[in-house]
């Protein structure tokens, strides 16, 4: 979310002690994200994103958690640690079940789901079931299934070298089982961590057995081993995600003699690679992502496979504004200032379009449509600010017909509503200001405003307009204090912001027809 907009630095707060742990990330990022807020409100600009060298530690944080990977080395250690072997699911269940007593959300990141899908999914989860979930495009399927990792234990101990992560009590392969055997309590092992568990793979109509499953090695059996010999199969991502959680997106574009493939894996746990049955009892949780219409548009889910799941779950966007302004704000990459205002005006005309006879809703509005959106003003914002030398780069209401251009494409319409497209977007843009501006300035009255421009005062806004030149461009209004009020509702207090919020009140009176409105060329008179 974009911060710092005050010019002035609040007074630093002391930087929290870097301690050992599996904290030790977070701390060294928050005081990163710290320092750059202070930084940010020095220089008068808006916080927007971390610089690249803290982006770099926080995609780097598994190097700082490296201090807290257990320190037991063999089979025999762990043994006298204590440690008890868990499987997947009742890792999972624990975990659950402790941060919901605890209070704690295991579901960071996710809005809009905590009263219909979480609570689904949690009950699955508990009851150990494989999961797909269902539901148009971009409404938070794969990042919900990613949340997952967050459920394993942060460290697990593997046996070393094994090709499957097999767990020191438990080997599964012919190579581990030997080892084992031979190495006794001297067993060497390591420590995956749950990053390294969840595995995922996008489905595609070129997706193979031996991608999901495996295939015999050529190079294994030229070296002289036999081809009934389990040593000779190269394994495939679902093997690989032994004692983890394998997630495939898009799942009815697998062809359907690859679901058939995952039938053995999903029920009896086992894999067959051309006709060798390897009795392989993997450990795995499988979870799919699907958009209802492709079981009918590029393929479906078949009636076996779909019974293996042990629960469906139905997704939605998100059900209130509140919802989709905080998904805009977690998600857009951000390079100015956006005030809450357009966000909201992003929210509502996504949220109308949904809803619109003219779009085909089968295929959905995604929420990747605002955000896309606020990126796209952002960018118009940082644009102007360079070209006009504006020191502060902040989107106005204007910039909104930029992001209608281009995102029209994202779109689709009905059969016959292609060519009122642009009619129709236009609309629903105008909608949704005019529904944000009600809410925002509601108890105001604009009469002093509407009388100035009654004059033959005209006011000129536009793409390549400086905040500046538009203050000094808009009507004396005498003694009222409407300009400040307008601001004081919107929190506005730089050029930019104050340009963008009494811009936003311009437009809510064309809007009312209160006032006249010209525009073209990416300029707007009011008068």
């Amino acid at each position: 979310m974009v911060q710092g907009r005050n010019d002035t630095c609040p007074a630093a707060e002391p930087d929290p002690p870097i301690e050992s742990g599996s904290d030790a990330g977070t701390t060294i990022i928050a005081i990163a994200m710290k320092t750059h807020k202070r930084t940010a409100g020095r220089r008068g600009g808006p916080a927007t994103r971390l610089p690249a060298v803290f982006r770099s530690l926080s995609r780097t944080r598994r190097s700082v958690e490296e201090v807290t990977r257990p320190d037991i080395r063999t089979v025999g250690e762990l043994r006298t640690s204590g440690h008890v072997q868990k499987t997947v699911r009742a890792e999972i269940r624990d975990n659950l079940l402790s941060a919901l007593r605890e209070g704690r959300d295991p579901w960071p990141g996710l809005h809009g789901f905590a009263t219909t899908v979480v609570p689904q999914l949690e009950r699955a989860l508990i009851a150990g079931h494989d999961v797909v979930l269902l539901g148009e495009r971009g409404q938070g399927k794969t990042r919900l299934l990613r949340t997952l990792r967050g459920l394993l234990d942060e460290w697990t101990p593997v046996i070393t070298g094994s090709e499957l992560g097999e767990h020191p009590y438990e080997p599964i392969t012919t190579a581990s089982i030997r080892r084992a055997e031979d190495l006794g309590d001297a067993l060497p092992i390591s420590w995956r961590h749950r990053d390294d568990r969840y595995v995922e793979k996008l489905a595609t109509p070129d997706t193979s057995v031996a991608d999901l499953i495996g295939d015999v090695d050529p190079m294994k059996v030229a070296e002289g081993r036999s081809l009934g010999d389990p040593e000779t199969i190269h394994f495939g991502l679902v093997p690989r995600g032994h004692r983890g959680i394998v997630a495939i997106n898009e799942l009815p574009d697998l062809a359907e003699r690859i679901q058939v493939a995952m039938l053995n894996v999903m029920e009896e746990r086992d894999v067959q690679i051309r006709g060798y049955v390897l009795r392989l009892p993997l450990d795995v949780l499988v979870v799919a992502s699907a958009n209802p219409e492709d079981y009918t548009n590029r393929g479906r889910i078949i009636t076996p496979l779909k019974d293996r799941f042990g629960a469906e779950i139905r997704t939605h966007y998100p059900i209130e504004l509140e919802d989709e302004i905080a998904v805009i704000r977690q998600e857009a990459q951000l390079t100015a200032d956006v005030p809450d205002a357009l966000v909201e005006i992003l929210a509502r005309f996504t949220r109308a379009l949904r809803g619109s006879s003219a779009v085909d809703q089968r295929s959905g509005v995604s929420a990747r449509f605002a955000i896309a959106g606020a990126e796209t003003i952002s960018a118009a914002a940082v644009h102007r600010a360079a070209r006009q030398g504006e020191e502060h780069a902040v989107a106005r209401p204007i910039d909104l017909e930029t992001a209608v251009d281009v995102l029209g494409g994202k779109i689709e319409f009905e059969n016959g509503e292609e060519d009122r497209a642009d009619e129709v977007l236009e609309h629903l843009l105008r909608t949704a200001t005019a529904e944000t501006v009600r809410s925002r300035f509601r108890g105001l009255d604009f009469a002093v405003l509407v009388e100035a421009l009654d004059g033959g005062t005209m006011v000129t806004t536009g793409e390549q307009v400086s905040a500046r030149a538009f203050l000094e461009g808009l009507p004396s209004i005498g003694e009222s204090d409407l300009y400040d009020q307008v601001c004081e509702r919107l929190g506005a207090t730089n050029d930019g912001e104050r340009a963008g919020a009494i811009e936003l009140a311009l437009e809510g009176l064309y809007l009312a027809r209160r006032i006249s409105k010209e525009s073209g060329g990416g300029e707007a008179v009011y008068g």
